[in-house]
């Protein structure tokens, strides 16, 4: 249920083809109301000949105004993609509102189309009043959705605009992971079947793990069963390759294809159960902006704060364990879940490498790590405080180790990265 959400949110053609679908409905309703009550002493009143004029107007300049918006739309995921990352032209496409204009345009059309059919052919006759009301109102309200998507376009192709959105969807899927974290009893002692006296449930297809819910596992396998997870969500996978692994092996065939149904493959990675995906978009246009082609160190450094904000609350967040029991006896092993230490090296590994170059980068960098070694120590968390360290310390060893930054240079970046004062000041002295 929940792929298949995800999966019309991420569509360009479900919500508009909806939209257009009740643009028919309403011209047959509307038409029906019409021809049964009307005509009504409120609305627009106007002859059959004045009608036709109207709505054949409003269906021309509604079509060609959508090959428009078409138009703009694909620039902007063009413009995404070669500005950003590739991979964040999926906030683009998810984009209600692009949507909902594309298609009130197309349902405008599509009205005004259907209602010319309940139009006399007298042309001094009356038109049917509701019919050509409701045009009018449908041909505004596009105009205000239009105004309206032109000025979220502009701002949605900030880069600020852009990272925050990545940032905001990522800290959703943290708060729902941590939600699900705590309904999950931790098994202390782990069990080591042989699990080749069991079964292997192997992946149906190439492919990304987009969702594996635990508890859609544990619901299908017989009690006392041990499930060992041979993938993780964001890995991709190879047709043929284990995908789980069963002990014991059960009686019945369609519980493999139970577990094999309970794990989505999907042709694109997602961020559904993978904030690990929000880390590469966001290190993916830091490295872009800090390419020889682009050179933009300030937008590098931007990328750089937002990962220092997501990071502050993922790795103070109850994150799954590897081991968690079910009900009846079921366990549910994940050997290959990411670690918080992992989740660090994701975020600041590449920037490390690229950034070193770029003082003013390398510095904010210097200051992030600082920043969340703090709030990890002030937090009591201090299990990855070691991994924010060693980030910490080959950041400084490269830096330090170029030539073309002078000493007075270094001095100022040694006292963000080293220093006593706190880390959030922008002034060392």
């Amino acid at each position: 249920m929940a792929a298949g959400v995800y999966r019309f949110r991420e569509s360009l053609f479900a919500l508009p083809a909806l939209v257009v679908v009740a643009g028919a409905v309403l011209a047959e309703v509307s038409g029906y109301i019409d021809r049964t009550f009307g005509p009504f002493s409120w609305g627009m009143k106007m002859n059959s000949n004045a009608a036709i004029w109207l709505l054949s107007t409003v269906a021309g300049a509604t079509i060609t105004t959508a090959g428009v918006v078409f138009s703009l739309t694909v620039v902007s995921l063009q413009l995404a993609s070669s500005q950003f990352s590739p991979r964040v032209m999926r906030s683009f496409i998810r984009d209600r509102a692009s949507q909902t204009v594309i298609g009130m345009l197309v349902a405008t059309f599509v009205y005004c189309v259907l209602t010319l059919r309940h139009i006399g052919a007298d042309d001094a006759a009356p038109a049917p009043t509701l019919s050509t009301t409701l045009a009018v109102v449908l041909a505004v309200s596009t105009v205000v959705l239009i105004i309206a998507y032109l000025n979220r376009l502009a701002h949605g192709l900030q880069v600020g605009e852009v990272v925050r959105s990545i940032a905001s969807e990522a800290e959703k899927v943290i708060a729902n992971t941590s939600r699900s974290a705590h309904r999950e009893i931790r098994v202390d002692r782990v069990p080591e079947p042989d699990f080749t006296e069991g079964a292997t449930v192997h992946a149906p297809r190439d492919g990304w793990v987009t969702q594996a819910p635990a508890e859609l596992v544990l619901a299908v396998v017989p009690p006392g069963s041990v499930v060992r997870m041979e993938t993780r969500p964001g890995a991709y996978i190879h047709c043929g390759e284990p995908l789980l692994r069963i002990h014991p092996k059960p009686e019945r065939a369609v519980i493999l294809r139970r577990l094999e149904a309970a794990v989505e493959i999907s042709n694109a990675r997602t961020m559904q159960q993978d904030v690990d995906f929000a880390l590469r978009q966001l290190v993916d246009i830091a490295l872009r902006a800090l390419s020889q082609a682009i050179n933009d160190p300030t937008t590098a450094t931007e990328v750089v704060l937002r990962l220092g904000s997501l990071l502050r609350t993922l790795l103070v967040t109850d994150s799954p364990v590897p081991a968690i029991e079910g009900a009846d006896g079921r366990i549910l092993l994940r050997p290959w879940i990411l670690s918080p230490d992992e989740y660090i090296e994701h975020a600041f590994e590449q920037i490390r490498q690229a950034g070193s170059a770029q003082l003013h980068v390398a510095t904010a960098l210097a200051r992030v790590l600082r920043m969340l070694i703090d709030h990890l120590s002030e937090q009591g968390r201090t299990e990855s405080v070691p991994a924010l360290q060693h980030q910490l310390r080959l950041l400084v060893d490269a830096v330090v180790a170029r030539p073309e930054f002078r000493p007075e240079d270094l001095e100022r970046f040694r006292a963000v990265a080293e220093g006593s004062a706190d880390p959030a000041e922008h002034r060392t002295d």
